[in-house]
């Protein structure tokens, strides 16, 4: 009997552990959101003083005999190291970028050739002839991604034209041209001139809000230049991202449209996430610390009056003139005309 009533004791404390489980499992959104921290980093304090080359390893991901049979990828990478060596000092040739990515495909597109992927993301990125800065990206950013099992392409979204240049309608004009191809899970918008230190900063969007990555630029001795900063790298899922409608489209020039957007994210309901400083690190290419020390960065001010603005400037009333669409080996270039600078904006 005494046996009988301890068994009894046990097997509801037993059903009361599992509910709770539940229930903390559907108030997290999911089993993925209760164990992301499990996959997203590792439990350890990350040592900078060791790092890896980017195509560590990455010879291990064979093509499978049966791509018809090809199991899941597996939540972590097994090839995932932590710090990466990240220099700019020899600027790599497109031939040797291609060469040591055999599995990209035209247009910058790749899938595992060995698992099936868990996520989607399309990387945008605006451009303007910088092609040494395009180089010095692709050719880490491409094992980076890889190593990390994702299926992603690259886009390039040039502006034509002698005006000023306009990074936020073309990340609009990116988007509208990317969600053509493919139901990403996620969009990632990467500055040309910032490379990842380390491959546990995953590329993948957060489940609820909108994720700021690169938290920690050794532009800024990484640390965040203010609170609300917002550039470099973040990653937004499609739904994200026209809840805020988009991006502004008349910021011409360089600094404003950072602090713009994260007032939207928050007049939209939502909040920014970051990486974790020890993971969101980035350098930044032709970065001179000593300049940046006499002239310090600060923040742009801006002569846009957000709240009044949001819902009317954005996705909703993005216009441009498509002028082609080319599949290059290592990315998917989109050209347009954006228009120019309105005479007193």
């Amino acid at each position: 009997m005494f046996l009988s009533r301890m068994e009894n004791h046990c097997f509801l404390l037993f059903v009361f552990v599992f509910q709770a489980i539940f229930i903390l499992i559907l108030y997290r959104g999911g089993p993925s959101r209760v164990f992301r921290g499990f996959v997203e980093a590792p439990q350890v304090v990350v040592d900078y003083s060791k790092r890896h080359d980017v195509y560590t390893n990455l010879s291990l991901f064979t093509r499978a005999p049966n791509e018809d049979a090809m199991p899941y990828c597996s939540a972590q990478s097994p090839v995932l190291v932590g710090p990466l060596t990240i220099t700019f000092k020899v600027l790599p040739s497109e031939r040797m970028i291609i060469k040591r990515n055999p599995f990209v495909q035209s247009g910058g597109h790749y899938k595992p050739p060995h698992c099936f992927p868990r996520y989607k993301s399309a990387i945008l990125v605006a451009y303007r002839n910088q092609e040494k800065y395009l180089r010095h990206l692709l050719y880490y950013i491409h094992p980076f991604l890889q190593r990390q099992q994702l299926s992603y392409t690259i886009y390039l979204i040039q502006q034509v034209g002698t005006g000023s240049f306009n990074r936020a309608k073309l990340l609009n004009v990116g988007v509208r041209e990317a969600m053509k191809d493919e139901e990403w899970d996620c969009l990632v918008l990467h500055d040309i001139d910032v490379v990842p230190e380390n491959d546990y900063n995953l590329y993948i969007c957060d489940e609820y809000y909108p994720k700021h990555m690169a938290s920690a630029m050794d532009k800024f001795q990484y640390t965040l230049p203010y609170k609300s900063f917002f550039g470099g790298v973040s990653a937004l899922t499609p739904e994200h991202y026209m809840k805020m409608n988009g991006f502004p489209n008349t910021y011409w020039g360089d600094g404003g449209e950072t602090d713009d957007i994260a007032t939207r994210i928050h007049l939209a309901g939502m909040k920014i996430v970051r990486t974790s400083p020890h993971l969101g690190r980035y350098r930044v290419m032709d970065y001179n610390e000593e300049t940046e020390i006499l002239d310090p960065w600060r923040r742009p001010p801006s002569q846009h009056n957000t709240r009044k603005t949001w819902k009317a400037d954005g996705m909703n009333t993005l216009q441009f003139r498509l002028l082609s669409r080319t599949k290059h080996p290592l990315y998917t270039k989109i050209t347009v005309d954006i228009g120019y600078v309105p005479p007193f904006s």
